[in-house]
C-alpha cells in the first residue's frame, strides 16, 4: 500500500480507504445481498483491510450508514486506536444540530473522530452551512475543544467544494469521480487552491457499475491519477479489499489514466452515452441539474435502472417542458462540449416515459 500527504494536515493515509456502507447491518437496496455482516464479519473485514495497509475508514452517523459507525467505533477498540484515522459525517447543516451529531457519533464510536464532514452539501444548505452559526461554525468549535481533530466538507458540487478550498475553517474536502464523471476532478487539478487541503474521492466504481466495463486497475489508476489524498472504496468482503489493493499497486506501476474517448468507446458498445463528464460548467435558469439528469440517464443503461428511473422520474417531466420554452440557451453556451442539451433532455424524458410504467409501477 502507497501512503499520500492529507493535504497540510500533517497526516500521511493510504491511497484506499475503506468505506463501510458494505458492512452496515440492515435492508439497504444497492447493495447486493452477501453484504450486511454481523460484528465479527464487519471487523474480520476491516482487519483484513488493516493488514495489507489500509488506516483510513470513513463512515457515517447512524442511522445514515445503519449500525457502520458502531463496528468501526468496536474495531478500533480492539486494534488500537492510533493505527487509523476515522472520517465521520451527517447530514446536518446547522451549527446546533451538527455539534449535537459529532456528541452521538463520539458515543456510537466509543471514540472520537479525526475527521468529521458536513455530508451531502447541495446549492440549498449551502449557505446556511458556511454561514454564521452553521454546520462549519460547529465543527471548528468542536475542533478546538478536541471533540475532531479536522474539519471537513463533503459534496458532489464543485462550486461548494471550491467555496470550503477558499475556507480556512475548512480542513479536509471529500467529493465525487471516476473514470466517467470526472470533471470536477480536472478541474480540482487545475486549480492550485485545492492542494492545501486533503481530499478524499468517492464514487470511484459509481455505486457499483463500472466494475462490470472496467478492470480495476483502470478505475482506481484513474481517479489516483488526479491530486487526491485517497480513493474511498465500498469494501465489504475480504476479496474485495484484496482486488482493490492490488489494482491500486498495479494502476501505480502503469501510470495510465484512460482518456475520456475510450472510456466513451466500451460504453457504446452497450449503448449510446452522453459525453457529459460532469464538469458542471453548463448552466439552467429554470434550475434543472443537468449533469445531475444526464447522470441518471447514464446509471439507467449501466445497471441501476430501477434507481435511475425513480430519480430521473422526480423532475424529467418539468424539465423538459421548461426546456422546450427557453429560449437563452445558456446550457449550450456554457457547456464545454456544446452538447445539444435541449435534445437530450427530451431524448431523456421520452425515454423515462416509456419505461416508467413497465419498470418502476
Amino acid at each position: 500500500m502507497r501512503y499520500r500527504k492529507l493535504g497540510e494536515t500533517g497526516l500521511r493515509v493510504s491511497e484506499i480507504g475503506f468505506g463501510t456502507i458494505p458492512i452496515l447491518d440492515g435492508d439497504v437496496p444497492v447493495l447486493p445481498s452477501y453484504y450486511s455482516p454481523g460484528m465479527e464479519g464487519a471487523i474480520a473485514v476491516m482487519n483484513h483491510a488493516l493488514e495489507l495497509g489500509c488506516n483510513l475508514y470513513d463512515t457515517a452517523i447512524v442511522p445514515e450508514y445503519g449500525d457502520a459507525e458502531i463496528k468501526l467505533g468496536e474495531f478500533a477498540r480492539r486494534v488500537g486506536r492510533q493505527r487509523i484515522i476515522i472520517s465521520d459525517k451527517a447530514r446536518y447543516y446547522s451549527g446546533n444540530e451538527m455539534y449535537e451529531a459529532v456528541t452521538r457519533s463520539c458515543e456510537n464510536l466509543g471514540t472520537c473522530p479525526d475527521i468529521y464532514f458536513a455530508h451531502q452539501v447541495d446549492p440549498g444548505s449551502e449557505d446556511q452551512v458556511f454561514g454564521r452559526y452553521g454546520a462549519v461554525d460547529a465543527l471548528r468549535e468542536l475542533k478546538a475543544e478536541g471533540k475532531i481533530r479536522l474539519t471537513g466538507i463533503a459534496s458532489h458540487y464543485y462550486d461548494i467544494l471550491e467555496r470550503g478550498a477558499r475556507d480556512p475553517r475548512v480542513d479536509i474536502l471529500q467529493g465525487s469521480g471516476n473514470i466517467l464523471e470526472r470533471g470536477m476532478l480536472e478541474r480540482m487539478e487545475r486549480e492550485p487552491l485545492f492542494r492545501a487541503k486533503g481530499f478524499l474521492v468517492n464514487k470511484v466504481y459509481a455505486a457499483g457499475i463500472l466494475p462490470a466495463f472496467f478492470p480495476l486497475d483502470t478505475l482506481i489508476g484513474g481517479v489516483l491519477s488526479y491530486p487526491v489524498s485517497c480513493a474511498l472504496i465500498g469494501l465489504g468482503t475480504a476479496e474485495e479489499v484484496d482486488q482493490a489493493v492490488a489494482a491500486a499497486t498495479a494502476a501505480e506501476r502503469r501510470q495510465e489514466r484512460a482518456a475520456f474517448p475510450e472510456v466513451l468507446t466500451v460504453l457504446e458498445k452497450n449503448f449510446a452515452p452522453i459525453p457529459c463528464d460532469r464538469c458542471q460548467r453548463c448552466s439552467c435558469p429554470h434550475g434543472t441539474e443537468i449533469h445531475t439528469v444526464f447522470r441518471q440517464y447514464h446509471y439507467y443503461f449501466l445497471g441501476k435502472d430501477y434507481w435511475a428511473l425513480r430519480k430521473l422520474d422526480l423532475s424529467i417531466r418539468e424539465s423538459a417542458e421548461v426546456c422546450q420554452r427557453c429560449t437563452e440557451l445558456s446550457c449550450i453556451k456554457t457547456c464545454p462540449g456544446k452538447l445539444k442539451i435541449p435534445e437530450l433532455i427530451q431524448q431523456i424524458a421520452n425515454l423515462t416515459r416509456r419505461h416508467i410504467r413497465n419498470s418502476v409501477i
